[in-house]
This record gives C-alpha cells, sequence and structure tokens, in this order.
C-alpha cells in the first residue's frame, strides 16, 4: 500500500449486541484496559502500544456458528492467545463467561465462544 506510514495498522472491529460488556470480557480476559466507551462502541486498548480491538453495537447480529455449517453464519475471524497453562485458561475464560466448544480440533488448542458467541482460541506455548 503506497500510502502506509510506520504504525498504520490500528486495530480490529467486532460486532456484538452488547459492545461495552464484550469489551469488558475481553479486558478481564487479557487484563488490557477498557480505552475508550460510549453507547454502541467500546475499545479496548493493549498495554504494549497503539493496538485495539472496537467493540461496535450490532442490533442484527447472528453469532457465527463453529464448526462451520453449510447455511449458517461461518466465523469471519478469530482471536487466537498463546498461554503455559491450557487447563488454567480455559477455566479463566469460563468463569468470565466464555463456554468451551463441542468440537475441539487439537490437543494443544482449546476452541472458546466469547458472550457473543464469537470463537477464540487459546493454544498451548509448546
Amino acid at each position: 500500500m503506497r500510502s502506509r506510514t510506520e504504525g498504520m495498522w490500528w486495530g480490529t472491529a467486532i460486532e456484538a449486541p452488547d459492545p461495552g460488556g464484550l469489551a469488558r470480557f475481553y479486558s478481564a480476559l487479557l487484563g488490557w484496559p477498557v480505552g475508550h466507551e460510549e453507547p454502541r462502541t467500546a475499545i479496548l486498548a493493549a498495554p504494549e502500544g497503539s493496538i485495539y480491538i472496537v467493540f461496535q453495537q450490532a442490533t442484527d447480529y447472528q453469532p457465527p456458528v463453529w464448526p462451520p455449517i453449510q447455511g449458517k453464519q461461518r466465523p469471519m475471524m478469530h482471536f487466537d492467545f498463546q498461554v503455559g497453562d491450557l487447563d488454567s485458561a480455559v477455566a479463566d475464560a469460563v468463569a468470565l463467561g466464555a463456554t468451551v466448544a463441542a468440537v475441539q480440533p487439537q490437543e494443544n488448542v482449546r476452541v472458546l465462544f466469547d458472550p457473543a458467541g464469537h470463537p477464540f482460541c487459546v493454544c498451548r506455548d509448546d
């Protein structure tokens, strides 16, 4: 991209029925502060620098289905988080409101769903 500048990437936006609630879930999960919140939008800020996750309200939000099913909303993206202790990371996420997916593709990865139904993975640091 010709107009690219250093530090160009700012973040990603995630649709959710309750953006503030989802931002607080990921804030507690990752230990990142909610940097900004207003009606319909909340922004999670990485403490290491200028990386943000924006949560935007979608009133007609339909959670994706995982594993994918023909004719249903597929996951368009997901987060991967590297952890040292897989069982503890899963337990922490569940205590915060995540649910564990019924289908688990790998022994060193756990697929979970955040409170809005977005899949995310915790991956053991091998």
